[in-house]
């Protein structure tokens, strides 16, 4: 009988394991992140309240996303970088020859399953 308890509860462990752990953060890392040239414009991604250790690796496949034209000014997109898939809205603004692309954090889903929320410090 005691095999059977202990085979039920290490059945059990890995169905309680999976849950994704949620933590909120408040301070993030707001700029520039890449700025690009060519003969047509000057494209500027900016980051705010990104994560220190993938805001590079988000701006570049935001400025991937940008060059195929898969961007929506004012909307909602998810970045599936290397280390996790973050959650943001998209702000673009143009003038003349020169581009802003400005992507605000909302989400961070790490690929160790932890969540981040970004929460506006009081």
């Amino acid at each position: 009988m005691s095999k059977l308890i202990l085979l039920f509860l290490l059945n059990c462990i890995p169905v309680f394991s999976q849950n994704a752990v949620e933590t909120t953060y408040a301070f993030g890392h707001n700029g520039m992140e890449l700025i690009v040239s060519n003969k047509n414009e000057t494209i500027i991604i900016n980051n705010f309240n990104a994560k220190m250790t993938i805001r590079e690796d988000i701006a570049e496949k935001l400025l991937a996303l940008y060059n195929e034209n898969e961007l929506i000014n004012d909307s909602n997109i998810i970045v599936i970088g290397n280390e996790a898939k973050v959650t943001g809205k998209i702000i673009i603004e143009k003038k003349d020859k020169l581009t802003s692309v400005s992507f605000y954090y909302e989400k961070v889903e790490w690929n160790s399953g932890l969540m981040e929320v970004y929460k506006q410090p009081i």
